[in-house]
């Protein structure tokens, strides 16, 4: 049964997609047959790992496989072991669909269970053939984001050293607490990733350790640094790609921290 995990917090730009898709390519390389699920309408890490534009799947794609309950049929194939549900504009209408039922060609598509359980049972249809399921989410606290924490059994925050962001925090935090209690996963905050470190500046020193001192269980040892091959990974992507090993190295201790918290 696959372990389903979560990136997420509700602000942009802290590298979520660009962890998400870094950790779920090292896991395929190590043998983990592994699942993305892009819960967020820009599609970044749907371009990012299948190196096409996220409007190629229009119409096949997460949200057809979410209201149709048949992932199986809009699922992208990368390689052996890593495999894609893509995003593109269309999921904004996510919200749309969950309270009027309604697809954007005015199909009238009804649905069992709550407004947070849609992802979670489509899943249940392919939870039993990947080792591991990967959620990018979106950066708010929408019905996105709501269904991928009912879903997860795990979820890993994203921090980049700012006032915004340490703000973003707690919310997020209390909305993983909520998930918590109602969901059948039990959702389970594995660590809290700090991202888009910037060495040269003194602010980024203090909230990194701000946030160590007030989640000082849960931050990674491993901080990600801003680096140009590691920036460049979504232009270059994981295929013929020269500074791929460079790009990945600091991911490569997170993945390692991961998958001792997970208990592999």
């Amino acid at each position: 049964m696959a372990k389903v995990v979560t990136f997420g917090l509700q602000k942009g730009g802290v590298s979520k997609s660009t962890s998400a898709g870094a950790l779920a390519y090292l896991l395929s390389q190590d043998g983990y047959k592994t699942l993305v699920i892009d819960m967020d309408s820009q599609g970044n890490v749907t371009e990012l790992l299948t190196d096409q534009p996220a409007n190629n799947f229009i119409g096949k794609s997460v949200f057809e496989a979410i209201v149709y309950k048949q992932p199986k049929e809009y699922t992208y194939k990368v390689n052996e072991n890593l495999y894609v549900l893509p995003s593109n504009n269309y999921l904004a209408l996510f919200a749309k669909w969950i309270y009027t039922k309604t697809l954007p060609n005015n199909e009238l598509v009804k649905y069992e269970g709550k407004v947070f359980e849609q992802l979670n049972l489509m899943i249940d249809e392919i939870r039993n053939d990947y080792d591991y399921i990967l959620i990018d989410t979106p950066p708010s606290l929408s019905e996105q984001t709501t269904n991928s924490l009912y879903a997860s059994d795990y979820v890993v925050v994203l921090f980049e050293a700012s006032k915004f962001c340490y703000s973003a925090i707690p919310n997020f935090m209390e909305s993983v607490e909520i998930s918590q209690q109602i969901s059948p996963n039990k959702v389970e905050p594995i660590g809290m990733l700090r991202t888009l470190n910037d060495k040269r500046r003194s602010d980024a020193k203090f909230f990194n350790e701000k946030i160590a001192e007030d989640y000082p269980e849960l931050v990674f040892e491993t901080v990600i640094t801003r680096k140009a091959s590691t920036g460049r990974l979504p232009f270059f992507g994981f295929e013929d790609n020269d500074e791929l090993s460079d790009a990945l190295s600091q991911y490569r201790e997170v993945y390692k921290e991961l998958l001792k918290r997970i208990g592999e």
